[in-house]
């Protein structure tokens, strides 16, 4: 079992990476108090924080999520909602529509420190502001205290009460949690429904709530034989409650936020991962039971897949959960509906289990680079989809290219370096962040190699867990892995919306050889995998690397028995390069045969001995 104790985040504020630079990250511990009241729908809640400023700067001013303000009819989400080309269909204009007793709100009544003294605080929707009476000072921490109450709204994204399914309370972004400040200072985006960046710390939570529900969600159930429903050990004693109400204690050690479901008719079961991992099932007892059973085999397998290809889950347990409006990642738990296909259902969950590594573990920003959040998961989902399936598919990931293609020749693509608040459509930010960041990979793979990704997957993990890494700490990993320069990959297809697309422009008779002429349409350069099919049915594979690379992949997928062309200077439009054969002997020749390369138009990737076309160029010439 991997462990990093908190207490190495709270007091090594400064320490060198692998590539020598300064890193640091904030930390934070909550312990909180909540008493929640079911029939009205709201709690009480009290935290006692403890916040360590790692960073080199001295901090006048906290800041705070509260996400339930935006559960309020003229919140930035609502009007966001309702001016949007393209709204969201779970939102649209309901949160316009919603009764005073159907909103959610935080009202916090003190911020405290020392000896009961009130710091001034302001709340300005989704964000609290409080004013520090002195500056936090580097290498310094602050114990404050911060009491409020708070009303869950009705479900409507994520969080909130009565979903779809009828579970009673998805209890996700329900408590004010501290803003992250990285090196890029504050991170206080007002909440309109996408992407969250949390700090790293330990939680301890109390929930008082009456006996009837039972919970599930991130960290360990401190006081199983109490609790009972499923968590205690049957060898030992119970321990009878004493009242109405189960005071329910989780803890949750270096995670980055903290979530949790309810409901009266939860049946939950559990099974053992071969590293000792526990995995929890909470769901209803209703029609939807036997796609829950046959689940649950397949997450011990999506489980056991990432743990063997990407690095092991650190945490003791992980809890699968329904509730929520469609399937959402937190640390140590999901939660998703159940209802539609049993492949459905197995999809998300490996979606969102796989979210544990891609965001949980590996916790970038997802606000400003959801690619590295959501495109990563989806590529690994649809690998893991294909083991599951026990396929063998060269490309895992068509659907995923063909919806990219169709935002890449619309009017709709903007650089995946948009923050995820900013995209002007849903529907642009929906294909860029999961498809177009699982092409980014995907292709990764085909510029490097894809055993060299996969090495670089697991030493990008082993780096960078329980940290918040930003897109140049990937790919500094991948061009140590690979020996490839690789800047202008990340910056041409993550930073604008270029594109890829090149065709076979003309092969013709050259004496007893055959010369072919390739040529560069798009505006983004890339290295190129040709294959020759002969009449003899064998095939000659050849690689044409970029200059800018400094470098060739040595290994792939493909094999390494390909021949190592000329560097292509990505400033000519041509390419020339010689088949040591005669053209009768030719049968077929193809640009990217195992179709990793996001080439919009491959229509014209593919010569067959029939084809008669080409015209002069100013043509680059393989030098080999």
């Amino acid at each position: 079992m991997i462990r990093i104790y908190f207490s190495t985040l709270f007091f090594l504020a400064f320490y060198l990476s692998s590539f020598g630079q300064n890193y640091w990250q904030q930390a934070i511990k909550y312990d909180m108090e909540i008493n929640f009241d079911h029939v009205n729908h709201q709690f009480t809640g009290n935290q006692k924080i403890k916040y360590y400023n790692n960073s080199p700067d001295e901090l006048k001013k906290l800041f705070m999520h509260l996400y339930y303000n935006a559960f309020q009819p003229g919140s930035m989400m609502d009007v966001r909602s309702r001016t949007i080309d393209d709204p969201d269909s779970r939102v649209m204009d309901r949160i316009s529509n919603l009764k005073e007793n159907e909103i959610g709100y935080h009202n916090i009544l003190k911020v405290s420190y020392g000896n009961n003294k009130e710091l001034d605080f302001f709340v300005d929707g989704t964000i609290l502001e409080i004013i520090l009476e002195k500056p936090l000072k580097p290498g310094k921490s602050i114990d404050f205290e911060l009491s409020f109450e708070s009303q869950v709204p009705v479900q409507i994204r994520r969080t909130g009460r009565y979903n779809k399914e009828n579970v009673a309370y998805s209890m996700t972004q329900w408590y004010p949690k501290m803003c992250e400040y990285d090196i890029d200072g504050w991170h206080t985006n007002p909440y309109i429904g996408r992407e969250f960046y949390g700090v790293w710390g330990d939680f301890n939570v109390s929930i008082l709530i009456d006996s009837s529900f039972v919970l599930g969600g991130t960290g360990i159930v401190q006081n199983p034989q109490e609790i009972r429903h499923g968590y205690q050990d049957d060898s030992k004693a119970l321990k009878k409650p004493e009242s109405e109400k189960l005071n329910w204690i989780f803890k949750a050690e270096n995670v980055h936020d903290f979530a949790w479901a309810a409901d009266p008719y939860f049946l939950h079961d559990t099974t053992n991962l071969n590293n000792g991992t526990v995995l929890h099932f909470l769901h209803k007892n209703d029609s939807l039971n036997r796609n829950w059973e046959v689940l649950k085999p397949q997450a011990v397998k999506i489980f056991e897949y990432m743990n063997s290809n990407y690095g092991e889950y650190p945490y003791k347990q992980y809890s699968i959960i329904q509730g929520g409006d469609g399937g959402m990642e937190y640390p140590m738990c999901t939660l998703i509906t159940a209802e539609g296909s049993l492949e459905g259902l197995i999809s998300v969950t490996a979606h969102e289990a796989i979210h544990s590594w891609f965001q949980g573990l590996l916790a970038t920003n997802e606000a400003k680079y959801e690619w590295m959040d959501e495109g990563f998961c989806t590529y690994a989902q649809y690998e893991v989809l294909n083991y599951l399936k026990n396929k063998n598919v060269l490309n895992h990931l068509s659907r995923q290219y063909k919806s990219y293609f169709r935002l890449a020749n619309s009017d709709y693509q903007e650089p995946l370096s948009t923050h995820a608040d900013f995209y002007q459509l849903n529907y642009s930010y929906g294909v860029s962040a999961y498809n177009k960041g699982a092409v980014f990979l995907h292709q990764l793979g085909y510029i490097i190699g894809e055993k060299v990704l996969k090495r670089g997957m697991k030493k990008y993990f082993e780096q960078w867990k329980f940290k918040h890494p930003h897109p140049i700490d990937f790919k500094r990993i991948m061009e140590k892995e690979s020996g490839l320069e690789l800047d202008w990959y990340f910056e041409q297809f993550t930073e604008s919306i270029n594109t890829i697309d090149y065709s076979i422009e003309k092969v013709e008779e050259s004496g007893s050889k055959t010369k072919v002429i390739l040529k560069r349409i798009g505006k983004i350069p890339m290295p190129l995998d040709i294959s020759v099919k002969l009449n003899d049915g064998s095939v000659i594979w050849y690689n044409i690397p970029l200059r800018i690379m400094r470098g060739n992949k040595s290994e792939d997928i493909i094999g390494d028995e390909f021949s190592i062309l000329s560097d292509w200077p990505w400033v000519y439009e041509n390419y020339e390069f010689i088949i040591e054969m005669p053209i009768s002997k030719v049968q077929e020749i193809r640009i990217d045969p195992s179709t990793r390369l996001a080439d919009v138009d491959n229509s014209n990737n593919r010569w067959i001995a029939t084809d008669k076309k080409g015209n002069d160029k100013i043509i680059f010439k393989n030098q080999n």
